[in-house]
């Protein structure tokens, strides 16, 4: 059951995906119901047959992974889990694609408009880079300034930070060549090529990122109805304007997660709920705040499935 405390929703991002998810919510709840069907008015049939509602109940996983499909999905079944909740936050965040999601439940801008905003996000992304030439690099179990060394060593291309999630996981990105030397000169076991075909939150994406832009520019949005702590900056914007400039520059920039969660522990933040298809950020804040001296009372709710929701109500 949720508390009176100041409340901090999250909203997952990519790579949270799976077939079947968002299934359980509309069985059981009206309002995640007319979320998909909002989503699924917007888009239409997808370029590949399949309507948002679809891809996320039935898949297959192999076209629910393609980019320009996983952000409207993703997007949604957070915004559905929200709207199912029915409870307004203190404040909120997401991570990189969940950015919009919290700016949906904000009413930023409709669920309509954003799912048209990712799918466009998407394939802006996707066409930036040539399959092939372009990869990550998740750093686990060292502290960011051991990767930022590691990476000042790496010659072979763009090699650039893109997620700084936890205090020992970090998230590279680059050309390929680049990402194959940072694995090569990392400790054993300690570096590993993430699955993906986008060298996401980095410079190579600068030029697509500009032709973006002008798609946020023409988006109708509204002040947020509560404060949204944006990635880049890893501090609350609170108005049209702001979200817009964020967004921006959120397409080739990094995504400052551990800043974030480190500055809403510090603004007394202790309550955390996250919305999306599984509970990724709710667990980092955990091991987040486990790390900070002095903080003490955190709690963390996930709102990703309907037992669990129902569970929140009661």
């Amino acid at each position: 059951m949720l508390c009176a405390m100041q409340r901090a929703f999250l909203f997952t991002g990519q790579g949270s995906q799976f077939t079947g998810m968002g299934k359980d919510l509309c069985e059981r709840f009206e309002r995640a119901r007319e979320a998909f069907a909002e989503a699924d008015e917007a888009l239409g049939k997808g370029a590949l047959g399949e309507s948002v509602s679809e891809l996320c109940f039935a898949g297959p996983d192999d076209k629910l992974s393609l980019t320009e499909n996983t952000q409207p999905a993703t997007l949604t079944v957070a915004v559905a889990a929200f709207r199912a909740l029915g409870q307004t936050p203190d404040l909120a965040a997401g991570h990189s694609l969940g950015e919009y999601a919290a700016h949906v439940a904000a009413g930023t801008f409709t669920l309509g408009a954003a799912v048209k905003l990712v799918r466009q996000r998407a394939t802006f992304m996707q066409n930036a880079v040539p399959v092939g030439t372009g990869g990550m690099v998740v750093m686990r179990k060292m502290g960011i300034d051991e990767v930022r060394e590691l990476v000042a060593k790496v010659d072979a291309g763009v090699c650039e930070i893109a997620n700084m999630n936890e205090p020992e996981q970090t998230v590279v990105s680059g050309e390929l060549a680049a990402m194959d030397q940072l694995v090569a000169i990392s400790p054993p076991k300690k570096a590993l090529k993430l699955a993906v075909s986008v060298p996401f939150h980095c410079s190579m994406l600068a030029e697509a990122g500009e032709q973006f832009a002008a798609v946020l520019d023409a988006t109708p949005m509204q002040d947020p109805a509560f404060p949204i702590w944006c990635n880049v900056d890893a501090k609350p914007v609170t108005t049209a304007a702001e979200a817009r400039d964020a967004l921006k520059r959120q397409f080739a920039g990094a995504v400052q997660w551990l800043p974030t969660v480190n500055g809403m522990l510090a603004a007394g933040i202790r309550h955390f709920v996250e919305c999306g298809p599984k509970p990724t950020l709710v667990n980092m804040v955990k091991r987040i705040a486990a790390g900070v001296e002095g903080v003490e009372g955190v709690e963390t709710f996930a709102a990703t499935t309907a037992d669990e929701i129902a569970a929140l109500l009661a």
